[in-house]
Parts: structure tokens; sequence; C-alpha cells
């Protein structure tokens, strides 16, 4: 068997890609021909024999075959990690998205881009396999991925802060199977949390073909380094008059059917959009600053929530800023909001060094009790954590 099938003549990009999974990745590759391809069938064939994790369409192939035999051994082999090398054109990237093809390198590119890009496509397979395992041996479990949105009533409490290292933190237990979406559509600060300049926005994902097509969506999805994926909000705050509650709600059905966990950074205050957004969410993260209108703002907007039915099935409440020497203990802050605080995060000079410089606490393991804190919240996600008993048990928060 080999773990990588590369289909070329071009004998050049064959050593390119030798080196680059030399450089790292385990597997051997194996390198064919695109003329030994007339019958697609031919092409399956090999491919039962070799179970290959990823396909490599490479330089030599005319793209309309490709695009042809890409689509037959999307549907045959879903998990398999397809990889197209083509110059740098963005309608072949959305055609490409429309066939299965997960990603498309230019043939120029060096060995660490191309090891990369294989390095992802590897991890996006172990993902669709381990999930397919989990579906095959329990089948009553939900289709769709676990939905998480992380709110509060008042601004400057560090919500984006708590939403990309929770994601980032996601993309660990599953590797490109997370999304972040940038809901504060007027002044969202995803895109610079995480040192992007994305191409493509929430208004893009919402329109045209993207609303009905899951492929086209993911065409507008921005990767990170980190192994997720990220939708960011428009950079011109106009655009957001443009986006309606409704769209969103098919947006984020769209995405919990193909990502694992989709992390939604809701804007300041209970608006239409985070509302919208409230209504599709299977977990809502509270966040609150460690100051009295930070707290009664939260109380009151989880009031009203409560009069409204709104609370979604699991809720987790996060106390940001937690400093023994703001005047407030954390049983005054529980008693004012009415709920436990399930995990705080101390003041800390990393965590806004990190956030200062677009790399998340999480993404680098920065050593910080604010990381172990992050990292507590980030296990609330996973499998083990919500089978468990830990589900159902509140422990003390003391901070010193």
């Amino acid at each position: 068997m080999s773990r990588f099938l590369l289909i070329t003549a071009d004998t050049a990009f064959d050593q390119k890609v030798r080196l680059a999974t030399a450089g790292g990745l385990p597997g051997e590759v194996l390198s064919v021909k695109p003329e030994l391809f007339a019958e697609s069938d031919d092409l399956l064939d090999l491919i039962t024999v070799q179970q290959p994790e990823v396909l490599v369409l490479g330089p030599g192939m005319a793209l309309d075959g490709a695009f042809r035999l890409a689509t037959i051994v999307d549907v045959r082999f879903p998990n398999l990690s397809m990889v197209l090398v083509a110059p740098e054109d963005s309608g072949i990237a959305l055609a490409a998205m429309r066939a299965g093809i997960r990603d498309v390198v230019d043939p120029t590119a060096d060995i660490p881009t191309v090891r990369l890009l294989l390095e992802r496509a590897c991890q996006a397979f172990a993902t669709r396999h381990r999930t397919g395992q989990v579906q095959a041996s329990a089948p009553q479990q939900k289709e769709h991925g676990l939905v998480v949105g992380v709110f509060s009533p008042k601004g400057g409490v560090g919500k984006t802060t708590i939403a990309t290292n929770l994601a980032v933190g996601l993309g660990k237990i599953a590797p490109m199977g997370v999304v972040l979406v940038d809901l504060d559509l007027q002044f969202g600060d995803v895109a610079s949390n995480l040192y992007l300049d994305p191409e493509y926005s929430v208004r893009d994902a919402v329109s045209g073909a993207a609303s009905t097509d899951t492929m086209v969506l993911k065409a507008f999805l921005t990767p990170h380094p980190s192994g997720i994926y990220a939708l960011c909000a428009p950079s011109n705050p106009a655009d957001a008059d443009s986006i309606s509650a409704e769209q969103l709600g098919t947006l984020i059905k769209q995405l919990s059917a193909e990502f694992a966990y989709v992390v939604l950074d809701t804007g300041p205050g209970l608006t239409e959009h985070s509302l919208a957004a409230l209504e599709q969410c299977t977990d809502a993260v509270w966040v609150t600053g460690m100051d009295v209108p930070s707290v009664r703002g939260l109380r009151s907007g989880l009031d009203i929530l409560g009069k409204l039915n709104l609370f979604p099935e699991t809720r987790h409440v996060v106390l940001n800023f937690a400093d023994s020497k703001t005047g407030l203990s954390v049983q005054d802050v529980e008693a004012t909001l009415g709920a436990p605080v399930d995990v705080f995060v101390p003041r800390s000079r990393a965590l806004s060094l990190a956030t200062n410089r677009g790399i998340p606490l999480l993404q680098e393991e920065v050593r910080d009790p604010a990381t172990k804190n992050l990292k507590g919240l980030v296990q609330r996600f996973s499998p083990e954590w919500r089978t468990g008993s830990q589900r159902k048990s509140h422990r003390r928060v003391v901070i010193r």
C-alpha cells in the first residue's frame, strides 16, 4: 500500500513530492502516468488495491479529465484527500472544490509548501476516517457537529480571544474539522487575532451558489496554520446590513453538516444576528469580565434569553480577566449570575501579547496559567467530557 498516489508525467514534480514526504511525512509515494487512466475504472481499481490517503493529480493531466476523475473518486472514496496541481487561478479553485478536490497547489511551489499541503491532506483523511469509524460503531449519534457560540451582552470582555483560542484548541482534537465564523459582522476581529488576510468573508459565503452548494461554500473558507478554517467578517462594516438572520441560520446548518466543530464568535449585545446564531447552537459559552458592568450585563442578557426560551442544550460560563484584586469574588459573580463559573482565565501578559501578535496562546503552547485554563475550556467539548460524569459536575473556582 502507498500513502500517496501521484498521477503525473512530470519527473521534476515527482521528485519534489518525494523530497517533501521525505522531510517528515512517513509513507510511500506511488507515481503513475496519466495515460494509464483512459478509463476511470482503472484508477478506482488502483485506489482499491493501494488504499492511499492522498491522491495528487499532478502536472500533465488535462483539467477536464482531472475534474471528471476527481468527481468519480469523491463519490467512491469520500475519505480520500485529493490535491490538484495547477497554476493559481480562482476559477480553477472553485471548479476543483465542486469536484471534491481539497486543495490546489501551483506546480512551481517550493518543497516546504508542498510538504505542508500534503500534511494537511493527511490530517483531513485521518479526521474523516476516524469520524466514519465512530459513525459506523454508533449510528445513533448526531450527524451534525457541535455548534459552539461565544456570547457576551457587553463588549470588551475578550470574547474574540476566547473564541480564537477555543477554535485552535479544538483543532488539535479534530484537525481540519473546525471552522471559526466571525459573526461580529461590523467590527469583527477574528482575522486580526489569527493574523489572516482573507480573500472572502461571511458575505460571500451566504450569497449566490455558496448558499446551496457546500463545495462552493468551502472555497470561501480561509485555512489557518493551526489546522482550522476561518470565515471572517466583511472588511466593510456596511456589508453587515446585507446579511440577514435567515442567511446566517442556513450558513451555520451547512457548516455543522461538514465540520465536527463550528465556533461562532458573535458581536456584543443580543442582536438579530446573535439570536439567529443562538438558535443553532448546541453549546453557548458566556463570557464576562470580573467587573460589575460586565457581570450585570450578562445577568440581564441571561434573564432575557430565559424568557425567550433560547438556551442551548449546554452552557459554559467563562470568567475572563480574573483577578482577586478587583474587589469582586467568584462567589459574588456566581450569586449575581445565578449560575456557576465553569472556567476562569486569569489576567495574563502572555495572553495579551499573543493576541497582539495574531498568534493564539494555544497555538504555540506558551507556559502560562491562562494556557492551562483555556485548555480546560477546550476539554469541555471533547467526546470524553461530554459522555462522562464530569459534564454534570462543577468545581468551586478559586482565584489566587
